[in-house]
């Protein structure tokens, strides 16, 4: 699940918190694994986020921990939030 919420400052980048709990992923590893893939989807889109604090949260156990298929559910999640609040433009004088 992603909660977001926009940023009063223009030009700012976007932020990333997470939050993976103990009882829906017992191992660190499979905890530590999700973070690094949530940084790293976020790590390539952020540069066309608007300014926004985004939360990503775990919410379901992964059926498998199959790394392709939880990176392309991110990128879904970006994806769909970069399209539903558009990136302020920027004029240059």
């Amino acid at each position: 699940m992603l909660h977001y919420r926009p940023r009063d400052e223009e030009g700012a980048p976007a932020r990333l918190g997470l939050v993976v709990g103990k009882k829906l992923l017992k191992r660190a590893v499979h905890r530590n694994l999700l973070k690094r893939l949530v940084r790293e989807q976020f790590r390539l889109v952020r540069s066309g986020l608007p300014a926004c604090d985004l939360v990503v949260r775990l919410v379901a156990k992964p059926v498998n921990m199959d790394r392709k298929a939880i990176a392309a559910e991110i990128a879904g999640l970006f994806a769909k939030l970069a399209h539903r609040i558009p990136r302020p433009k920027v004029i240059d004088r």
